[in-house]
């Protein structure tokens, strides 16, 4: 059977689109009912809008508590029989409400080998450092920030003062260790 996701991201969107490509190329077996994200300008949008996937956008100070814009979120899911979700660059912790509602159905990327350098800017984190090793955790997401159970990781070397290339090298792991761990979840 084929898995229904949903891909939350709040930036440009390189691993949403990865994820995208494998569905197309067969080697992963889901489809994405929808890309929520929290940023109306993102370029994740386009990346969807590329492959004809509707787009839940959502502004969180323009609602009462994060409760109540998780609780529209988890009914649109609800409403397109989502049974995943997964975290592709999507920058807000998850709150009790999605947590609740897909337990032991989220799943994110990091670009670290947790438990070193959980949250933002992992990459700028290690190499302030002076890590020769990096690497990328997936996980699934609990409630704390990159605290959940490790599913997978993958070593990557650092490149000594240049962080645009331990980017590159970070994302090339990342795109194919997240959609191999995704298909043996999805499997299950």
């Amino acid at each position: 059977m084929t898995t229904k996701i949903a891909v939350f991201a709040s930036g440009s969107g390189s691993n949403f689109q990865a994820i995208q490509e494998a569905i197309l190329n067969g080697k992963l077996n889901a489809v994405i009912e929808l890309v929520v994200t929290d940023k109306p300008n993102a370029f994740v949008i386009k990346r969807a809008e590329n492959f004809n996937i509707p787009v839940f956008t959502f502004t969180p100070k323009s609602y009462e508590s994060k409760a109540a814009y998780e609780q529209e979120i988890v009914n649109v899911l609800l409403e397109k029989e989502v049974e995943w979700i997964v975290l592709a660059g999507y920058m807000r912790l998850i709150g009790g409400t999605l947590l609740s509602a897909f337990a032991n159905r989220i799943v994110n990327i990091h670009p670290s080998l947790l438990p070193s350098f959980p949250g933002k800017d992992a990459i700028g984190q290690a190499m302030d450092h002076g890590v020769k090793i990096t690497g990328v955790t997936v996980h699934f997401v609990d409630e704390g920030m990159d605290t959940g159970t490790i599913l997978a990781q993958a070593a990557v070397e650092v490149v000594d003062g240049n962080r645009a290339a331990t980017e590159e090298r970070i994302h090339m792991i990342e795109h194919e260790l997240y959609t191999k761990t995704l298909s043996r979840l999805f499997e299950k």
